[in-house]
């Protein structure tokens, strides 16, 4: 049963840090993966990685709830959601600033901002933003071991309604040409 167990959440970890999918939909069946197994004693293994990672997924699932918060709230706008980085060659790294303002009436705080994929690093300003003031999201992405078209989207969260807005990066990966198939060079 143990086993059984380690290996759900071995199954539920790859799918949730695999590159290709949709972010959301692997964390809700995280969620309900924990959720099945909590509910059937799965206690034994919840000191696991595995499961700290799924918990973690799970509460930050659960501060979107459906209930807009009472009182004044910040408003995060991007100048920009998506942006497409065109024609690139496999191995290139790049990187987008995305600015966006608070155009609510608190400061906006990100507490968190996630990719879809490890190749994606998002890292964004940690200082409250005041109402009417501009923040920064910068994402850079690696393209080692990727070929043609490629998407991937940054989660971020914050104190605002919804707690979640996503942006999107876009880039045709144009492989890299392979010169180890001409065989060894004669002297």
């Amino acid at each position: 049963m143990k086993r059984l167990i380690y290996a759900i959440f071995a199954i539920g970890l790859l799918s949730f840090t695999a590159c290709n999918g949709d972010l959301e939909k692997r964390v809700t069946d995280l969620e309900r993966r924990v959720a099945a197994l909590e509910g059937n004693g799965g206690s034994t293994a919840s000191n696991s990685p595995a499961v700290q990672m799924a918990n973690q997924s799970t509460s930050q699932v659960k501060s979107t709830s459906n209930e807009k918060p009472e009182g004044p709230l910040p408003k995060m706008e991007f100048s920009e959601k998506v942006h497409d980085f065109g024609r690139i060659t496999e191995g290139d790294v790049v990187t987008k600033v995305f600015t966006f303002k608070n155009t609510g009436e608190a400061p906006l705080i990100i507490s968190n901002a996630t990719s879809s994929c490890g190749c994606t690093v998002p890292s964004y300003t940690e200082e409250p933003i005041a109402p009417g003031e501009e923040g920064e999201l910068e994402v850079k992405y690696n393209s080692r071991g990727k070929k043609n078209q490629d998407n991937k989207v940054v989660r971020v969260t914050a104190n605002t309604w919804p707690a979640t807005n996503n942006i999107t990066i876009k880039a045709f990966v144009e492989p890299k040409a392979d010169n180890t198939s001409a065989g060894p060079i004669k002297q």
